[in-house]
């Protein structure tokens, strides 16, 4: 049994599956900033480096190597993708490379690498201030897209269609911290916006070789925002074997320099082809690889700890169904839970999971432009055909019983 690090874990409800799969088939050590919880079953040994900076994960790993044979290191926290890269090539072990992890997490530094290839983009600009900003808007025509350049998960990413809506959305953009990049008073982009349907396809990287894994379909909401309010796959989605999608990811992934790991790409497909929205240097979230594992039989988490250790990824897969995620979200702007829970004679027989993601007494808001998180309750499901499974999706979310008021 192979020895595997891996730096982080992120929240339980959305990885322990990844972690129980990977326990079972390597020697997990852990370096996490606490002491193990709910990971104990599933790993071998922990190292607790508190604050989890990227100087005490570097040195962690190295004392790990120091002691006993290591084949791998790897992450699926956003926040700790640099840092696993460092760490991996400060030992000698298979990773990305810090600069390519740089490159992902840092999105003008990714326009930059695409620009430099001639990979397929959106117009962008990186600006200080918002008379900067107007003047990129008036360049590219309303609308465009205000995004920060190190943020995460949509948060205070914008659509805008004249200067006012700009000036309204610049702020919370340039709020989000960017104090890990270079030029970190320069945080905001304003980019074209693209027409066409969006997805995301996680591939693993072996050695520079692009295989992808699971293509993801978003489902958005809470306009002019980007909120993820759901997200499909298919397990035989015809795009996974298209040769364009293929090269055009592998013109991404050559463009930042990207050698082995994991990476979740979102592009659009427009009439002109694949343009890229966005790369991030691990795997995506929100359950994208349950949803592969239920639709497919291929386990993301599995495939990476493969590559990660230099090993060949089993990409082997066993059915073809339809799998998904749908979020409940509150009535009100800002509401109050007093009761919420699912009815489990509700549940349809393709529902999967049914979580409550708040409890009795919170407050939650809806998604506005400092917040991303008013998501109450997440169902999943599986069926054989899109149409089955957002049927499905609708009836569970259906089955979710709430008592709240206007906060």
């Amino acid at each position: 049994m192979k020895r595997l690090v891996v730096v982080g874990t992120g929240p339980r409800l959305y990885r322990e599956f990844m972690l129980r799969q990977i326990g079972e088939r390597y020697e997990v050590h852990l370096v996490i900033g606490r002491p193990a919880e709910w990971e104990t079953p599933y790993i071998a040994g922990a190292t607790v480096v508190p604050g989890m900076t990227a100087e005490g994960i570097v040195a962690a790993v190295g004392e790990i190597v120091a002691r006993q044979a290591v084949h791998g290191v790897m992450t699926w926290a956003e926040s700790h993708v640099v840092d696993t890269a460092l760490a991996a090539a400060a030992v000698g072990l298979p990773g990305p490379g810090p600069g390519a992890a740089r490159a992902c997490r840092d999105k003008h530094a990714t326009r930059s690498a695409l620009a430099a290839r001639g990979v397929p983009q959106p117009q962008s600009v990186l600006v200080g201030d918002v008379a900067e900003a107007h003047a990129a808007a008036e360049k590219f025509g309303y609308p465009v897209v205000v995004k920060p350049r190190a943020g995460v998960a949509s948060q205070a990413v914008a659509l805008v269609r004249d200067g006012a809506e700009l000036a309204e959305h610049f702020a919370p953009a340039h709020r989000l911290p960017a104090a890990d990049l270079r030029s970190p008073d320069r945080s905001v982009l304003i980019e074209e916006y693209l027409t066409g349907p969006e997805v995301a396809v996680d591939c693993v990287l072996r050695r520079g070789h692009v295989m992808p894994v699971v293509v993801s379909h978003k489902e958005l909401g809470y306009a002019p925002y980007f909120e993820e309010t759901g997200h499909w796959t298919r397990g035989d989605d015809p795009l996974l074997g298209d040769p364009a999608i293929t090269r055009f990811l592998t013109q991404v992934h050559a463009a930042v320099g990207f050698s082995t790991g994991a990476t979740h790409t979102e592009f659009k497909l427009t009439d002109e082809g694949p343009k890229l929205i966005e790369i991030n240097g691990r795997l995506g979230g929100d359950l994208i690889s349950y949803l592969c594992h239920s639709a497919s039989g291929v386990d993301p988490g599995l495939a990476l700890a493969a590559v990660s250790c230099g090993d060949a990824p089993d990409l082997t897969r066993t059915r073809a169904l339809c799998a998904g995620i749908r979020f409940a979200y509150p009535p009100w702007h800002r509401t109050r839970v007093e009761e919420i829970a699912f009815s489990p004679a509700g549940l349809p027989p393709e529902a999967g999971l049914a979580v409550p993601l708040v409890g009795p007494g919170e407050v939650v808001l809806l998604p506005h432009k400092d917040l991303m998180e008013g998501r109450v309750a997440f169902v999943t499901a599986t069926a054989a055909t899109r149409e089955e499974l957002s049927d499905a999706l609708g009836r569970s979310l259906a089955a979710l019983r709430c008592t709240w008021s206007p906060a």
